[in-house]
């Protein structure tokens, strides 16, 4: 074993870094930091080297000189740095740089009261909340179709389920109200992680904040944070923001998922109600009549991924110290970038299917009327016109549709003159009955706020609206 250790050490090297140590990771890291950290460590770099002028910790000449060669930095392509095992990571290398522009005892004065501890929380931050703000942006856009597609289908009658099963007569845009309202509350869910992500670190140093006289709250503004995380411990130890940015991600893509099954279920031949845009299907390779709604399906996948990397964000922060550790910096980083970077494929994907969506009303009316998804409203009717015990109203209408499931009949099929037949000392007028079997009127009647009756979806419409404004 001795033996095989030092040809093992000959080849992979007995100082920092051996070579396992910079392939398996700091290359990757490097690379990782480059692709998402590069601009937002030069905002940090130029944020506090003014910071440091305006508190009269450096000459005004030297910021000037520091700035000039960030700039300068800044206008390269970040293509152009390469990962060697001369420089631990992306922030030793670009120090290097700027030294050989300034001198590295320049150099070294923008560092003066900062760490890689509270840059590196304050990079992680400014490029979340970008994230964070364009997955708002396109779920607001995709929210705002909703409510435009509800608008369009105020009156356009279809069977809602329960259990999956038909239920009660609905209309679809009812429905849409329904998912609107639901992804606005992910909205709220984004946003207030986004102000919970968007507060700054700088000043925290590695966790016990300087000696300098530095100001904290400048940095706040320099770099856009809304406010300050005024506790340095709580500033480098906390991961909460990570948190409350994957379970909002995760929320987000659960509810959607949901939605977009059910959209999949509206789509597929059999039930025949949602016609996806040809835009946005692929046929069958073999089978010359297929419509595949494989749109819809990359949905459903990706933000099931998205979700995976939102709950792996979760895994790897629990049961981790609380203060500066590996563990919540950039190896897990990359899985919430990605998250949200699929959750905006998701978001882009589903607004162009739902603005260009068709709905056959005709065969969504027709399937309002079957299954007997109307006998709620027999109930109703003996309970409310009849005075007969809601109880017992529910139970005589049980018994109406067993016997009309029995001759294999829908409601609408059976004759007046039968169902008084089926109903305990009861005799429904035909106008009574003919009311009873249309889902139009059914819906109609639901008028209490929040139901499907057309005017009332219409002014729960008119005040989303408002409020989007």
């Amino acid at each position: 074993m001795q033996e095989e250790t030092e040809k093992f050490e000959e080849a992979d090297g007995k100082s920092f870094p051996g070579q396992t140590y910079s392939e398996v990771l700091l290359r990757p890291l490097f690379d990782m930091q480059k692709d998402y950290f590069f601009y937002a460590m030069l905002a940090v770099h130029c944020a506090h080297t003014i910071m440091l002028a305006e508190q009269n910790i450096i000459k005004e000449e030297e910021a000037e000189r520091i700035l000039e060669a960030v700039n300068e930095i800044n206008n390269m392509h970040k293509d152009d740095f390469i990962y060697t095992a001369v420089h631990e990571d992306l922030f030793f290398l670009v120090e290097t740089k700027i030294g050989d522009m300034i001198g590295e005892e320049l150099a070294g004065k923008m560092h003066i009261a900062k760490s890689r501890n509270d840059m590196g929380e304050a990079m992680y931050r400014i490029v979340l909340r970008e994230h964070l703000q364009d997955t708002i942006g396109l779920a607001r856009t995709l929210a705002s179709t909703l409510l435009s597609q509800a608008e369009a289908h105020i009156e356009t009658i279809m069977p809602a389920h329960t259990h999956t099963q038909p239920a009660q007569p609905t209309t679809l845009g009812h429905y849409l109200v329904a998912i609107y309202d639901g992804l606005c509350r992910d909205i709220d869910r984004l946003e207030r992680a986004r102000l919970i992500v968007n507060q700054s670190p700088m000043g925290a140093a590695a966790i016990t904040t300087t000696g300098f006289p530095i100001s904290r709250e400048r940095m706040v503004n320099l770099l856009g944070f809304e406010g300050l995380i005024e506790n340095s411990y709580d500033a480098i130890g906390a991961g909460d923001y990570l948190l409350e940015a994957a379970q909002s991600l995760i929320s987000l893509m659960t509810n959607i998922g949901r939605w977009v099954q059910e959209l999949l279920r509206m789509a597929s031949k059999e039930v025949g109600l949602l016609r996806v845009s040809d835009a946005y299907v692929q046929i069958s390779s073999i089978m010359p009549q297929k419509r595949n709604p494989v749109s819809l399906e990359h949905s459903r996948s990706l933000a099931s991924s998205a979700l995976a990397e939102g709950l792996a964000v979760l895994h790897m922060m629990h049961n981790t110290p609380f203060g500066d550790i590996n563990d919540t910096e950039d190896d897990l980083q990359p899985h919430l970038y990605k998250g949200f970077e699929k959750a905006d494929r998701v978001l882009k994907l589903l607004n162009a299917v739902m603005m260009t969506m068709e709905f056959d009303k005709k065969r969504a009316h027709q399937q309002a009327k079957e299954n007997m998804i109307t006998i709620t409203e027999l109930a109703d009717v003996l309970a409310r016109d009849y005075d007969v015990s809601f109880r017992q109203a529910h139970s005589q209408a049980a018994k109406v549709a067993e016997n009309a499931d029995a001759l294999q009949k829908e409601l609408y099929e059976v004759p007046i003159d039968l169902i008084n037949e089926w109903l305990l000392d009861v005799s429904l007028s035909e106008a009574d009955w003919q009311a009873i079997i249309d889902p139009v009127v059914f819906v109609e009647r639901r008028n209490i706020t929040g139901g499907p009756n057309p005017e009332t979806v219409r002014r729960m419409i008119t005040n989303r609206k408002n409020r989007l404004d």
